[in-house]
């Protein structure tokens, strides 16, 4: 998956799909546009903008990340750990930087980054 695969399926695809399971690319590729995106609003002094942008993509961040925790078999809710100062974030950004398991009680998971696309056996 790239970057604007990433950015598509979290906003479009999966807005407020909290089911499922998300791969590291899926998700890490989806905040650095968050980040890039907050960083030039913050450079252009548009906090009102990127306040909007915020209020507008909370729910697919949190949606991604719950599918995240999903893939290392960790419940959607445990992002609230990350309400806890420092051990909180330290604990939470661990989890979402596993590399993604086989199946589990979630799901099959996503496909390998590398994976081809199944093509049909020829008749």
């Amino acid at each position: 998956m790239d970057f604007k695969q990433a950015i598509i399926r979290c906003v479009k695809d999966k807005y407020a799909e909290f089911g499922g399971r998300a791969g590291r690319e899926e998700f890490w590729y989806f905040m650095l546009g968050y980040f890039i995106l907050s960083v030039v609003l913050g450079i252009l002094h548009l906090q009102i903008i990127g306040g909007l942008v915020f209020l507008g993509l909370v729910i697919p961040m949190l949606a991604a990340g719950s599918r995240r925790l999903h893939d290392v078999d960790k419940s959607g809710w445990m992002q609230l750990i990350s309400l806890v100062p420092i051990i909180g974030w330290i604990l939470v950004i661990y989890w979402l930087a596993l590399p993604s398991g086989g199946p589990n009680r979630y799901g099959d998971g996503p496909a390998p980054a590398d994976a081809a696309p199944a093509v049909p056996p020829a008749a």
